[in-house]
């Protein structure tokens, strides 16, 4: 015989059922939070990294937000919660999602030659320059050998000089058929995002994403960086000491010494590549409207374009750290697409002189986290692959409907 019940008593059950699963999921967070900050302070301490911050959300909320040590090695001011570091690449997002989002409301194309904007933009090879398209800048695919004249930005060379150096490049494959990773060429974006507006890339970003996320800390160039009396100071490596010690597994343990360095104005040139500066807290509001949940401002469309795989990223395969764990690795619009274990994890790092950044979120698991260092350390990349790893096996995964 069938036993039918009452529509309030399943309903009431899968409240109390759905209730039951986010405390268990709170629960296991709250364990994987007190680890990770363990793990962190000891991985800092062991490198002598000056200062860092992550943070994870999960389900619209900020489950933590985690500073440690100092701005600088003279331990003058402590991190905290809106102490702005330079994101590096993780600047890439924020000028694909500017990009898309403009084009989605028609203001411009992203299959426009960049040519249109950047007319004095030639490669050695006849024609080739006008077959990179916007949406081949947003992917990597625009057929130019990785990191093409990134060198001559720590030159000091400007943006005009470097454009016209482009007509020794020949293209080593057709646009969208090759990875290659651009910092310069991603910079091009910006006259085209500027060329359908009236006002500037910062003042955009401003407008669009920073002041409707509540991201108070965010900010775009160089000057606005140098004035802030709250920022982390870059640190470049030394040295290695020996100790003449020797760790658990039989490696010899040394002492990491990092020198304060002045913040440079290279990659700040492409500021769509590496320009903007922001907190803790800033990434944490970010992460949670890429999860889906700030829907006026990043819709759910922008949100499946940006993310959509577009090209493949073998290399990414073989990092240190990520390599046990990925299964397939792509390039959407500003977002790297990892396959983790059985879900996607949306992810950028960044780099640049004496900072590093990482950031990623899972959209099945509904989570996000962010870590941000004031040390050019390949440390991070343990923290975060590690951070991942975990959750993976902590939480049950509910992909969101």
């Amino acid at each position: 015989m069938l036993v039918r019940f009452p529509t309030i008593f399943i309903s009431f059950f899968l409240i109390f059922a759905s209730t039951l699963s986010l405390n268990a999921n709170a629960n296991e967070l709250q364990r994987l939070n007190k680890q990770l900050a363990t793990d962190f302070a000891k991985e800092l301490k062991k490198h002598n990294i000056p200062g860092g911050a992550y943070a994870i959300v999960k389900n619209n909320k900020v489950i933590a937000l985690e500073k440690f040590g100092y701005t600088d090695t003279k331990k003058s001011k402590k991190v905290d919660n809106n102490t702005v570091f330079r994101l590096a690449s993780v600047s890439k997002p924020f000028a694909a999602t500017i990009t898309t989002m403009l084009a989605q409301e028609q203001q411009l194309n992203l299959s426009d030659p960049i040519t249109k904007y950047l007319p004095n933009f030639t490669l050695a090879t006849k024609g080739a320059a006008d077959k990179i398209q916007l949406k081949h800048l947003l992917s990597h695919s625009s057929g130019l050998m990785p990191n093409a004249y990134d060198n001559l930005l720590h030159e000091n060379w400007s943006m005009e000089k470097i454009i016209n150096r482009f007509d020794r490049v020949k293209p080593i494959c057709q646009p969208a058929k090759c990875y290659g990773y651009q910092n310069i060429a991603y910079g091009f974006l910006q006259p085209a995002i500027e060329a359908s507006q009236t006002k500037n890339y910062s003042t955009l970003l401003q407008e669009r994403i920073f002041s409707p996320l509540k991201m108070a800390n965010a900010s775009v160039g160089i000057d606005v960086f140098r004035n802030n009396n709250n920022t982390a100071k870059p640190h470049i490596l030394r040295k290695r000491i020996k100790t003449g010690r020797k760790d658990k597994q039989g490696n010899d343990i040394r002492k990491y010494v990092w020198r304060t360095v002045d913040v440079e104005p290279d990659y700040y040139k492409v500021a769509p590549a590496a320009g903007i500066n922001a907190s803790i807290t800033d990434l944490a509001k970010w992460l949670i409207a890429n999860l889906g949940y700030q829907p006026t401002v990043l819709s759910p469309a922008l949100l499946d374009e940006l993310t959509t795989p577009r090209i493949k990223t073998k290399k990414d395969l073989r990092r240190r750290y990520w390599r046990n764990h990925l299964t397939d690795a792509h390039y959407g619009y500003g977002w790297r697409i990892y396959q983790f274990g059985d879900h996607p994890i949306v992810y950028h790092s960044g780099w640049v002189a004496g900072f590093r950044a990482d950031i990623g979120y899972s959209p099945d698991l509904d989570i996000g986290f962010a870590v941000l260092i004031n040390a050019e350390s390949n440390v991070i990349n343990k923290i975060t692959s590690q951070f991942w790893s975990k959750a993976h096996k902590k939480l049950q995964a509910k992909v969101k409907t």
